[in-house]
């Protein structure tokens, strides 16, 4: 049974790749790559940037992208060139859907949290419990398999400090930030902010949590050197303890209310989640309409098009990891990116607005995206003004230029690439008409073939020809052996 399944499936895939050849067979030869309204993008034009580009790998899915993005600068340009006002707040709101997603929440989560500040006696109780603890720190580091004489000269600059940081007491963090080798904490005078029992290495651990008040420990081995350590007095770290607390308690109870929202909505990965996420990522543009469910929970679903949208919201890096992720992390990842699809339900439920300071951190850096595109493609209102023509079509087909020229010129490593924002080309595409014709990219990859094949043939080396007529005469002497 399991032998005729597999020849079942492969005949399925001989089928729908015969489709796809027939289809093109009984078309017309294709020779539009992609459409942004009225103006198109030839497969003339797209296998001339390939094929004279080594920076483009000749091959569908580049060249798709490569489409993708011209239909972007497109729509950018000829937005431009009819004068739309992309400043305006509705545009603003939506290209920056990133910012106001992370404002939104914060607002909500203030709502939640609603923290006070703690009383003067409430940071003292706390303080004497000692449950929580502020430590600070000179580290003298080892690196791992260094030399004996390297381990026992760190030794000996530590033994050397340490008198003078037991009688420093406040200046302490003087000392931690001229000395110390830990780069992080060095600039906090050596503080290690507030922190519980299990947090450092256990050696750390055994010297820190017998200091009193005010103490500093003997020199301390680790593995990541030697320690001097001490516990401040409450009088010197009165606010960043209070605030270190209060910050404690916040993780906790967003942790506890994640925790909560995930069993209240049953948030649940589908079986084969891991493996859809895999594929997305090798495709975004094909997957951005895909509706196949990632996270199921109540009330709703997570899908692959819900997906694509929050990763080009976070870090790029994300992305890049995702396909060397395991199941496990991607699955966490996934309920992550559902928690956070029903809290901006909630807020939007709890009727979380903006505030103006809100606002206008959105309209700035939304105007400084929409000056910084328009000096890259050298579309700035003056141009268009004194160098475009009259007509809205003069300036719309000047305006292509600059674009196709900027494509050029990035395409062939005399400029450098800036993406537009994802979701300024979410609305851009969404207001108008456009598409990118598969059977054309797959004729502009033919076509590049071709043309970097005769490129390569080009700069061969010269083959040498032979002289004309017989071969010469050597008339060089000879001596005759005896």
């Amino acid at each position: 049974m399991r032998r005729v399944s597999l020849v079942l499936l492969a005949l399925t895939g001989v089928s729908v790749m015969g489709c796809d050849a027939l289809r093109d067979a009984f078309s017309p030869r294709a020779d539009i790559v992609a459409r942004a309204n009225d103006q198109t993008l030839t497969v003339e034009r797209v296998a001339a940037w390939a094929g004279g580009s080594k920076q483009v790998p000749i091959e569908p899915l580049a060249l798709s992208r490569l489409a993708h993005v011209w239909v972007d600068y497109a729509l950018f340009a000829q937005a431009l060139a009819a004068g739309k006002d992309l400043r305006d707040s509705t545009t603003a709101i939506a290209a920056m859907w990133p910012v106001v997603a992370q404002l939104k929440w914060e607002r909500f989560h203030d709502r939640l949290v609603a923290r006070g500040n703690l009383n003067p006696q409430q940071v003292d109780s706390a303080y004497r419990a000692g449950q929580l603890r502020i430590f600070q720190h000179i580290l003298f580091q080892v690196p791992p398999n260094a030399a004996p004489t390297v381990d026992a000269q760190k030794r000996r600059q530590a033994e050397q400090l340490l008198s003078q940081a037991r009688g420093s007491g406040a200046h302490f963090a003087q000392l931690a930030n001229r000395y110390s080798d830990d780069p992080g904490s060095k600039v906090q005078g050596g503080s290690l902010g507030v922190s519980q029992r299990g947090q450092f290495v256990q050696a750390f651990e055994d010297a820190a949590w017998q200091l009193e008040p005010g103490a500093v420990s003997a020199v301390v081995k680790s593995p990541f050197g030697y320690h001097i350590i001490r516990r401040p007095p409450l009088g010197e770290v009165r606010d960043v303890f209070a605030t270190g607390i209060e910050d404690r308690a916040t993780v906790h109870s967003d942790s506890v209310y994640l925790d909560s929202l995930t069993i209240k909505r049953h948030i649940e990965t589908v079986s084969r989640a891991p493996q859809y996420v895999r594929a997305a990522v090798q495709d975004l543009e094909g997957s951005r309409s895909s509706n196949q469910v990632l996270v199921k929970y109540r009330g709703g679903s997570l899908r692959v098009r819900n997906l694509v949208r929050w990763l080009s919201a976070l870090d790029p890096q994300i992305m890049q990891a995702l396909p060397q992720a395991t199941d496990e992390q991607i699955n966490q990842f996934l309920k992550a990116i559902a928690q956070r699809e029903l809290l901006l339900e909630q807020a939007d439920s709890a009727r979380v607005t903006l505030n103006p300071d809100d606002i206008k951190q959105i309209r700035a850096e939304h105007d400084s995206a929409i000056t910084l595109l328009g000096s890259i493609v050298n579309l700035t209102p003056e141009v268009l003004r004194d160098s475009a023509g009259k007509t809205t079509q003069d300036r719309v087909n000047f305006a292509m230029g600059r674009v196709n020229d900027y494509l050029d010129r990035v395409l062939h490593g005399r400029a450098r690439f800036f993406p537009l924002p994802p979701f300024l080309g979410e609305l851009l595409r969404a207001q108008a008409s456009w598409n990118v014709d598969e059977a054309g990219v797959r004729r502009a990859v033919e076509r590049a073939q071709e043309i970097r094949a005769d490129s390569l043939k080009a700069t061969a080396a010269p083959r040498m020809n032979p002289a004309p007529g017989p071969a010469p005469i050597d008339t060089t002497p000879r001596r005759t052996l005896r």
